[in-house]
């Protein structure tokens, strides 16, 4: 079980080591951008994932325009991450070996491999997240299956339509 994340919270602390050195730590920027959007997929054994991110990194001057960093985390090793991004050609950071308990801490869903040839370890189903300037969750969409994720065209306009009209966080009565 996770317990679920809220909009208009922070976002757990979470730190991922990031391609290329260093680390990342999730909802803080780590461009020009004051905003960030958080986008967790599944992993490399993910064809959905593949056309995602594919999709994601043509959509990446669209969120720029909207004051919005991107950047991609999965619970996949360093030498999976980078294999899988290189072959897309993904340019923003990706963050790379999310843990179990981290993706609990995300209120993600987390799942088993069907087999050895999917991949060897637990992996997170989709999630995005994004952070606004004051560091709190403005959008959030987590889904418990690979077939479910936002448009990425949409929620583009959407960012740019939030950042221009002072849109506040929606969806924050109790359940």
């Amino acid at each position: 079980m996770t317990d679920k994340i809220k909009s208009g919270e922070r976002l757990p602390e979470v730190i991922v080591s990031r391609l290329g050195g260093g680390t990342l730590r999730l909802g803080e920027p780590v461009d020009d951008h004051d905003w960030q959007m958080v986008v967790v997929y599944r992993g490399k054994h993910c064809p959905l994932c593949k056309t995602y991110l594919a999709e994601l990194e043509r959509s990446a001057p669209d969120f720029a325009k909207a004051g919005v960093g991107i950047i991609a985390v999965s619970g996949d090793p360093e030498d999976r991450a980078r294999s899988f991004t290189e072959e897309i050609g993904v340019t923003f950071p990706v963050g790379y070996g999310l843990t179990v308990d981290q993706m609990q801490d995300l209120g993600l869903y987390v799942s088993e491999p069907r087999s050895e040839k999917e991949t060897d370890r637990p992996f997170a189903e989709p999630g995005v997240f994004v952070i606004n300037a004051d560091g709190l969750l403005h959008i959030l969409d987590i889904s418990n299956a690979p077939f479910a994720r936002p448009d990425l065209a949409g929620l583009a306009k959407g960012l740019k339509f939030i950042r221009d009209n002072d849109y506040p966080i929606r969806g924050r009565l109790a359940a």
